[in-house]
């Protein structure tokens, strides 16, 4: 099942190992089967607040996400943003094919005291 790296990172100052690594992170997800799905596109925010940039990549499955985060590609270049970027970053699985979101309501209305 599909799944997706998505981080929210707050608004930072330019700087060279930013861009550095920005040059190198697509080499370090595409041997995992990744591909960025949103990367440096403006956001309008609907409600709550957001501060800051989205990135989404998208990868075949949970291990292959697993797996690119865990490489020693990776692992190398982390320190470039993390040195200068604060942000959330989250590993989600996808729906699978034909998923029906009223079997979830269902499944809520029958564990609701209210029934």
């Amino acid at each position: 099942m599909t799944a997706y790296v998505i981080a929210r990172l707050r608004e930072a100052a330019p700087h060279p190992e930013i861009a550095e690594y920005i040059e190198r992170i697509s080499g370090t997800f595409e041997p995992h089967g990744g591909r960025f799905l949103v990367h440096a596109a403006q956001h309008e925010v609907k409600e709550g607040s957001w501060p800051g940039h989205v990135v989404m990549i998208g990868f075949p499955g949970t291990a292959e996400a697993r797996a690119w985060w865990d490489s020693p590609a990776y692992r190398e270049i982390a320190p470039l943003r993390s040195r200068h970027i604060e942000g959330d970053i989250i590993l989600v699985e996808g729906v699978p094919e034909g998923y029906d979101p009223r079997s979830t309501a269902k499944a809520m209305r029958e564990a609701s005291p209210a029934g």
